[in-house]
């Protein structure tokens, strides 16, 4: 009998990479009993052939793409007026949605949230170990919005943002970073930098402030930029892209584990 132990990975790990979850939400799932393989109940740590096991979860079964692994992340250009979600049961469009039929089956689930009136970068991803960290508070990757406001940008709000202060519903804002594109009368154009997640963060900020949003738009997350992606236009990463972001929440040491 021929040695396949090189073949096989662990079962979370294989879940992670064929379900969109992460590898400890796969371990719940195993838990759960919600996991079988080859019609058993799978077991914690257990590895799995990737060419002869069949894994189901809920009941269904985890099709493999090697294709779409090697192309396991996208950069979407979201307009606005789109939700960011598989559905919506006010029947609003969804960036589902607005994506390929082919990619609508290879189970992509996006990066965070872009609000409905907000555009710009959103990634989508079918590897949930990089969707967790990607959205996970402790990793405190940076998001960089451009708004362009018809107030004046005064110096005493840049300050503020600058030294991060306390919303008035009692959310600590870490300091962000601010840069002012353009000043003139009746749109003024600056782009801040986020290191946190505090949900519809930049429109409470301008809320507080009196500022009035004409458009917001995230122009980067990570390392990855929105560049020349015209509106619902949709691109892989490159190679180069998912590296980096690999490194940056530290998946490329975890990812070589099986």
């Amino acid at each position: 009998m021929s040695d396949n132990t090189a073949e096989k990975i662990r079962i979370n790990k294989y879940i992670a990479q064929y379900y969109p979850c992460s590898r400890r939400k796969a371990d719940e799932l195993i838990e759960k009993n919600t996991v079988k393989v080859n019609g058993s109940p799978a077991t914690q740590g257990m590895a799995i052939d990737k060419e002869n096991d069949t894994v189901t979860v809920y009941g269904k079964t985890l099709i493999i793409n090697e294709t779409a692994q090697d192309e396991k992340t996208i950069i979407f250009h979201k307009p606005i007026e789109v939700v960011t979600t598989l559905s919506d049961p006010q029947r609003r469009r969804t960036v589902m949605e607005l994506l390929p039929h082919e990619l609508q089956n290879k189970h992509f689930v996006p990066v965070g949230r872009l609000d409905y009136f907000s555009e710009g970068l959103l990634l989508l991803t079918t590897d949930g170990d990089l969707c967790y960290r990607l959205t996970h508070p402790k990793w405190h990757l940076p998001k960089v919005y451009e708004i362009t406001i018809r107030e004046d940008i005064q110096r005493e709000f840049i300050d503020k943002i600058q030294k991060g202060f306390t919303l008035i519903t009692g959310e600590e804002l870490a300091p962000m970073d601010i840069r002012i594109i353009k000043k003139e009368k009746g749109k003024n154009i600056f782009q801040l930098t986020l290191y946190q997640g505090i949900n519809r963060q930049i429109r409470r900020i301008c809320l507080e402030h009196n500022l009035t949003i004409l458009r917001l738009q995230r122009i980067a997350f990570a390392n990855i930029t929105l560049g020349s992606l015209y509106k619902g236009q949709w691109r892989y990463l490159t190679n180069e892209e998912q590296t980096a972001l690999y490194k940056l929440t530290q998946l490329d040491t975890l990812l070589e584990d099986s």
